[in-house]
């Protein structure tokens, strides 16, 4: 399934992505959950009556793709965990020994469609097309043979970065927590649509010229090794957010470095997700 959050005029509402339409589960499965980390807290069974709902949709029920106005799938995210230095051939000669860990904030959350805004603050804006791991169920000491039971989906996410902010001190987190700092999106595909994380195509580009290419077969710690080793530290709950990490070709490591600028284009797609479109802009005054 690819479910999405959309806008409303009451609140965001969830949905399933059926191409042309989109399935309006308030109205389809009314004793649902409307929102989609509750959604994913009702665990399994409301998984699989969204998909029995789904798959003999009700034209009822249904809504124009073109009349809907999609919203993050995950618009307020428990948690934003971010790995850096995670593809060969981003890294330089020696991958590291362990996962280099960060994190991200809600406020950096941004939908498809939706404008990366430049800050008055930051020079050096970069982007970071990435696979985002949706976790299902709460996951603690979970052993790597195990981990992907404890996935309920994935989508795209681009870690936005202020490279002159993220150099001033060893910790990166106000080089990456700038609002709008996380185009997110556009659906969260289900793990059942995926199946094998580890051998996906992702590209990105910049006004249609291509700067990043990689598949996530050239991940130094896969998906599963993630999930176990952060179940080690924390307890994952429905609702957090893995971002896997980007591969080569950002901005800062181009000769010169090319950052974003007020009118760029970024695009990112992943193989069976879907394609993360935004647009870029100056922040006002």
């Amino acid at each position: 399934m690819r479910l999405v959050t959309f806008a409303d005029d009451d609140a965001p509402r969830l949905g399933v992505w059926l191409g042309n339409y989109v399935l309006d589960l308030r109205r389809a499965q009314p004793r649902l959950p409307t929102e989609m980390i509750a959604f994913l807290q009702a665990g399994e069974p409301a998984r699989a009556q969204v998909r029995a709902t789904a798959v003999y949709a009700d034209e009822r029920f249904c809504i124009s793709a073109a009349a809907v106005t999609l919203l993050a799938p995950l618009p307020q995210p428990r948690n934003i965990i971010c790995v850096g230095h995670n593809y060969h051939g981003h890294t330089g000669a020696e991958p590291p020994a362990y996962p280099d860990i960060f994190a991200k904030f809600a406020n950096v959350v941004l939908a498809h469609g939706q404008p990366i805004v430049l800050p008055r603050a930051a020079q050096a804006v970069d982007y970071e097309a990435e696979l985002a791991v949706v976790i299902g169920k709460r996951a603690r000491h979970i052993p790597v043979e195990r981990a992907l039971d404890y996935v309920a989906g994935y989508t795209i996410f681009n870690d936005v970065s202020a490279r002159d902010f993220q150099k001033r001190q060893s910790q990166w987190t106000l080089g990456k927590t700038f609002d709008t700092f996380g185009p997110l999106g556009p659906a969260l595909v289900t793990q059942d649509e995926i199946g094998d994380p580890g051998n996906l195509n992702l590209t990105l580009w910049v006004n249609g010229v291509r700067r990043q290419q990689a598949n996530t077969r050239d991940l130094i710690f896969a998906v599963p090794f993630l999930i176990a080793y952060l179940s080690q530290v924390m307890t994952l709950e429905p609702g957090d957010l893995i971002s896997t990490g980007t591969p080569s070709g950002t901005g800062a490591s181009l000769t010169p470095p090319v950052f974003l600028r007020a009118g760029d284009v970024v695009k990112i797609e992943i193989e069976r997700i879907g394609v993360l479109e935004n647009p870029v802009v100056a922040e006002a005054g």
